[in-house]
C-alpha cells in the first residue's frame, strides 16, 4: 500500500462561524501540515475505532463486522477472529483497544449484539499473541431496552485500574433515566468485565451496578484530561444540543429531560435546565455530530499539547478544543477541504496526531 501524502493550507471562512453558539470560537488557522494517509480499506469503509500496538503497528476495526492487524512499515494486514456481530444501521463492530495487564497484551473491542427481539452492546477481549487472538471471550453485555440500530455509543477510556464504556440510548430515550436498565449510561467496569467496587449505586435496590452515570444520550468519544485526570466524554445530541461534558461519579446529564437539541422535524424537548442535571462543558447548535475524541498527548505539534480533538462527521472536520481550568478557551476547525466524515482520533506512539474517517482511510498529521 501506497502512502498518499497531502499538504494543506488552513484558511478561515466565515461561514465557518455558524457552526457553533460557542462565542470564543477560533478558526483561524495558518500552519501548513503534512497529511499521509497511511492506511485505506479495499472498499470505502467506516473505520470506527483503531489503537496502537507498537509504535508501527495497529489494531483496526471496521463497522461492518472485521478487526485487522496492520503494520505500517511493511503494509502486512491480517484479519483477526472476532465473534458473531450484529452489523446493522448505526451497529457493527466499534471501539477497539489494545492493553497489557500483568504481562499479558490483550485486545479490548466493543459490538452490537443481537439477543433474541434485543439488540445490546458488548464487550470483548482477548490474548494478542504473535498477531492472533486467543481465548476470546465477551465479559460483558448490556442490560438494554431495544430492538433498534442506533445509539449504541460504545467507546472506551481505561484509567490505572478500571474501565469505562459509554452505552447510548439505544433509541429509547426514556431509559436514559432508568438506573435498571443500561440505556445511555456510562460505565464503570473491572478490567474483566464487572461492575466496578465502589460505583455509585452498587447499594441502591434495583439498580445496576455497573453505572458511573446517567442521562447520556449517545456518546461516542471519551478520554481521560491529562492535566487534571478529570474523564471527559463527548455525546451527539438530536438536531443541535452535541455537547462535551465532564463525567462525574452518581451525576445526572440530563437526557432527555433537559437538552439544547430539538426534535427532528423542530418541536422543543425538555428544557435546558433542571436542579440537579449537570450542565454541559460546551454544546454546539447546529450539531457538529462528534464521534471520537482524545487529547492530544503527544511532543510533535507543540501548540496541541494537551488540547482536545474531536473527530467531527458533521461538517466533515476535526475540531481543536484548547482548555484551560476545565473551561474552553478556544476552538478551531481543521481540515474542512477535505471533506472526509472524520469518525475517531487518537495520539500515536509517535507523538503525532491520527485520525480514521468513514471512507476507510486513517490519516497521519504532522
Amino acid at each position: 500500500m501506497k502512502k498518499v501524502l497531502l499538504t494543506l493550507s488552513l484558511s478561515s471562512f466565515c461561514f465557518l462561524l455558524s457552526i457553533c453558539v460557542f462565542g470564543n470560537e477560533n478558526i483561524v488557522v495558518n500552519k501548513e501540515y503534512k497529511l499521509s494517509t497511511i492506511f485505506q480499506t479495499e472498499r470505502s469503509e467506516v473505520i470506527w475505532g483503531f489503537d496502537f500496538i507498537s509504535k508501527d503497528e495497529l489494531v483496526i476495526s471496521l463497522r461492518s463486522g472485521k478487526l485487522y492487524y496492520f503494520n505500517i512499515l511493511t503494509n502486512e494486514k491480517i484479519q483477526l477472529e472476532v465473534p458473531d456481530i450484529y452489523s446493522s444501521g448505526q451497529g457493527g463492530l466499534l471501539d477497539v483497544h489494545f492493553k497489557t495487564l500483568q504481562g499479558i497484551d490483550y485486545i479490548y473491542f466493543t459490538f452490537s449484539l443481537k439477543v433474541g427481539k434485543v439488540v445490546t452492546t458488548a464487550l470483548a477481549r482477548g490474548e494478542y499473541k504473535n498477531k492472533r487472538l486467543e481465548n476470546l471471550k465477551t465479559i460483558f453485555k448490556a442490560n438494554v431496552k431495544s430492538d433498534s440500530s442506533s445509539h449504541f455509543g460504545s467507546r472506551l477510556v481505561f484509567t490505572d485500574n478500571h474501565l469505562f464504556m459509554t452505552i447510548g440510548d439505544r433509541g429509547e430515550r426514556k431509559y436514559a433515566q432508568d438506573l435498571s436498565y443500561h440505556n445511555g449510561k456510562i460505565l464503570r467496569l473491572t478490567f474483566d468485565g464487572r461492575a466496578a467496587k465502589g460505583n455509585p449505586f452498587e447499594s441502591k435496590p434495583d439498580a445496576l451496578y455497573e453505572i458511573w452515570s446517567y442521562g447520556h444520550r449517545n456518546p461516542q468519544g471519551i478520554d481521560i484530561n491529562p492535566v487534571n485526570q478529570k474523564i471527559y466524554s463527548a455525546e451527539f445530541g438530536p438536531r443541535g444540543g452535541d455537547e462535551v461534558n465532564i463525567i462525574n461519579k452518581a451525576k445526572n446529564y440530563g437526557w432527555p429531560i433537559i437538552t439544547y437539541g430539538r426534535e427532528y422535524w423542530g418541536f422543543k424537548i425538555g428544557s435546558t435546565h433542571k436542579k440537579g442535571m449537570e450542565q454541559p462543558l460546551v454544546y454546539w447548535t447546529p450539531s457538529i455530530s462528534p464521534s471520537g475524541m482524545a487529547f492530544y498527548t503527544g511532543d510533535k505539534i507543540k501548540e496541541w499539547k494537551n488540547n482536545l480533538f474531536l473527530a467531527a462527521l458533521g461538517g466533515s472536520h476535526l475540531r481543536r478544543l484548547v482548555i484551560k481550568d476545565d473551561r474552553i478557551v478556544s476552538q478551531t476547525v481543521l481540515f474542512k477541504k477535505l471533506g472526509e466524515r472524520f469518525r475517531h482520533v487518537r495520539t500515536g506512539l509517535d507523538g503525532y496526531l491520527y485520525v480514521s474517517t468513514d471512507s476507510g482511510k486513517i490519516i497521519k498529521i504532522e
